[in-house]
């Protein structure tokens, strides 16, 4: 089994939902979803914060970012925007071919003026039936601070489990060693959850 150049390519973008559209993202978005991703509440659980514009155009535009990054919009606006990597299982070796481009981590952000509506699970909803209806991956997973109780109630929301609560695993940009959780959802509970 080969891997595609782009897992996403599969999917049919836009994603539409009743006040929503998830597409991919364009290197014209970074200056679009820098006034939210700068703001210290958002930016604090970042896995990276650049300081500057700039600095974080050139990240925001990594060939691989790019590959991965989603945004979210109501009409017109950019509300959010998600990331979506479909990666390998880990496998031993003898399978390891059936376990090539089978799961997907997710990241979310979203600015905080649209907070509070549902938007967020909504739009990452979308995502994960894509996952599963149109890649055909068996599991989507996702991971946050333990201290980022949005985030993670969200998680649960979505119909997530909590597979891993780890202590002072995470080194935080502040110094401070924090506590990790870790969430999976695989294909048969979401299908089991969509009929019933």
């Amino acid at each position: 089994m080969t891997h595609s150049p782009d897992p996403l390519a599969a999917i049919a973008w836009p994603l539409r939902t009743e006040r929503l559209t998830v597409r991919r993202a364009t290197p014209a978005d970074a200056d679009v979803i820098w006034p939210y991703r700068r703001i210290e509440d958002v930016n604090r659980w970042l896995g990276a914060a650049p300081q500057d514009l700039d600095a974080f155009r050139t990240y925001f535009t990594d060939e691989e970012r790019q590959a991965v990054s989603l945004i979210v919009e109501r009409g017109s606006v950019v509300i959010g925007d998600v990331m979506l990597r479909v990666e390998d299982a880990w496998s031993q070796a003898e399978v390891r071919a059936q376990a090539q481009a089978v799961q997907a981590e997710l990241g979310w952000v979203m600015d905080p003026a649209h907070h509070g509506r549902g938007y967020a699970t909504e739009a990452v909803r979308a995502v994960i039936a894509a996952c599963f209806e149109q890649l055909g991956l068996r599991r989507v997973s996702a991971g946050c601070f333990a201290a980022n109780e949005p985030s993670w109630r969200m998680m649960e929301r979505l119909g997530m489990h909590r597979e891993e609560y780890s202590r002072a695993t995470a080194l935080h940009r502040s110094g401070e060693w924090m506590d990790g959780m870790a969430y999976g959802l695989l294909a048969d509970d979401w299908r089991v959850a969509q009929d019933g």
